[in-house]
């Protein structure tokens, strides 16, 4: 690498000035920002972020899942590009950093190879991937499964939030439904920055996290049926209690999780209790069950012993259970090279770094499907996220971008030269 790319650097404060301007938009009282998937922040968000990239002299290009591709040309533009990535949407009481801080380093990268008059072989494509989240359309990562090929479109479009709003018809009202299909794209490589959402960074008071994969997942939809019956007036004998069964059932996720330590995880995440009333037994309660563990033979054994459970819980209070796994990914191993990359950025800028695995889903781990992929963390302030309280210092945030642009400048000089199209 030229001495010149050598000693170039992000712009620090700029980073951070344009993340704290798109945490105005969908703005909450305690700091942190709501733009579920496709709703009118969302498209807010994304008008602005398209906005910033045409002033950077990028050109837009949508596909069908409303993916959005900015892209900064390469002196060998037939190249495939290498791509920079994460995501615009948030949780509901998302924070300022979970997603958009992938974008917007992406973008700062190609700012500053503006400002440097840098030129690379590779051309260089900031992607904005739609719901990764899965707050409002579930399952998360959903577009990007998409350009992997784990879903099809049509399914996707017809995934719907709790108000019965389907994803293709709210893609197509907020005016970002492009024509080119989804996953027609060839990738280079793929970086995603992003917060570690977990505390190993900042208790081992490391910079950056060299991220080696992720864990494998599986994520259930159940739906209990008992009886609704008045408090006072029915037997503890004669009760169909739903919520004593979903109460048995959460206990065991739990269980289940602590059993396969330290690694293994689980989640009862969402829950609806009908008739919610304060003198009736529940006779219909819904959960969402999430278990994560890197080993995919042990993920497989939670899932095992999670079903068992649920079937003693079902026998146990007399009710009707009916189970939907709707995700089911194994554990990613990230490419290589690109941790290679990372890691030697990592050392010759100076920060301190480690080898870690996310304990998130991302979509760079639907990516890693189809082109040499991994990711950059840096810590966030007690591993909290999912919450507005959500933090990380401009020194982080500026040492991430850091990182991301000498591992993308290694990686878009270095591709080797392919003919062009006749």
């Amino acid at each position: 690498m030229a001495s010149s790319q050598l000693n170039t650097r992000v712009n620090g404060n700029r980073l951070w000035d344009s993340l704290m301007e798109m945490a105005k938009i969908g703005a909450l009282p305690n700091g942190g920002s709501s733009r579920l998937a496709l709703t009118d922040e969302d498209k807010a968000g994304r008008d602005l972020f398209i906005s910033w990239c045409r002033d950077a002299n990028c050109t837009i290009e949508l596909d069908d899942m409303g993916n959005i591709f900015a892209r900064r040309k390469g002196l060998q533009d037939h190249l495939p590009p290498v791509m920079i990535g994460s995501h615009l949407d948030t949780q509901p009481h998302g924070g300022k950093f979970d997603g958009v801080y992938g974008v917007l380093a992406g973008l700062e990268v190609i700012r500053s190879l503006n400002d440097a008059e840098l030129e690379t072989d590779c051309p260089i494509e900031i992607a904005v991937w739609t719901n990764e989240e899965g707050a409002r359309f579930a399952p998360a990562m959903l577009s990007s499964a998409v350009f992997a090929g784990l879903f099809d479109r049509d399914y996707a479009y017809q995934r719907s939030d709790m108000d019965g709003y389907k994803l293709g018809d709210e893609l197509n009202r907020i005016g970002y439904q492009g024509e080119q299909p989804c996953g027609n794209r060839k990738l280079d490589a793929f970086f995603e920055a992003h917060i570690e959402q977990g505390p190993i960074l900042e208790d081992s008071e490391c910079t950056i996290g060299v991220v080696l994969g992720g864990q494998g997942q599986q994520w259930y939809d159940l739906s209990i049926t008992g009886q609704d019956a008045h408090s006072g007036s029915t037997p503890m004998p004669n009760r169909k209690d739903a919520l004593v069964a979903a109460a048995d059932i959460i206990k065991a996720v739990r269980e289940v999780a602590k059993a396969h330590a330290p690694h293994g995880v689980g989640t009862v995440g969402h829950a609806e209790i009908m008739p919610n009333s304060r003198n009736t037994i529940p006779g219909v309660v819904r959960l969402t069950v999430d278990l994560r563990h890197p080993d995919d033979k042990t993920l497989l054994a939670m899932g095992e012993m999670f079903l068992s459970e649920c079937n003693n819980a079902k026998h146990s209070e007399g009710v009707e259970l009916t189970i939907e796994k709707i995700l089911e990914r194994p554990s990613v191993n990230f490419d290589k090279d690109c941790i290679r990359m990372v890691r030697e950025s990592a050392e010759a800028l100076g920060y301190s770094h480690q080898e870690i695995y996310s304990g998130a889903g991302h979509d760079a781990c639907n990516i890693s499907l189809t082109a040499p992929t991994t990711m950059i963390f840096i810590p966030c302030a007690g591993g909290l996220s999912h919450n507005e309280a959500e933090s990380a210092t401009p020194e982080d945030v500026e040492a991430g971008c850091n990182v991301l642009l000498h591992s993308i400048l290694g990686r878009a000089n270095k591709a080797p030269a392919m003919p062009s199209e006749p």
